[in-house]
């Protein structure tokens, strides 16, 4: 039984598409828990070691 590979592409203009949507409903397909690591795993790349997160800055809100 022979594979065949085959190339998948598509090509869009970037500054014609509007991915926010696509955007959206990815992220409201995931878990509240899956979000948080995310949002998790983003920050920590940006801190440095060591360095902890200036929460001064946000504020808490309630999750309906």
């Amino acid at each position: 039984m022979m594979r065949k590979i085959a190339m998948v592409k598509r090509q869009v203009d970037m500054k014609a598409v509007d991915q926010a949507d696509d955007d959206l409903k990815y992220w409201l397909s995931k878990t509240p828990q899956e979000r948080i690591a995310a949002v998790t795993f983003l920050v920590n790349q940006m801190l440095k070691p060591s360095q902890r997160m200036d929460k001064t800055v946000f504020s808490q809100r309630n999750m309906k």
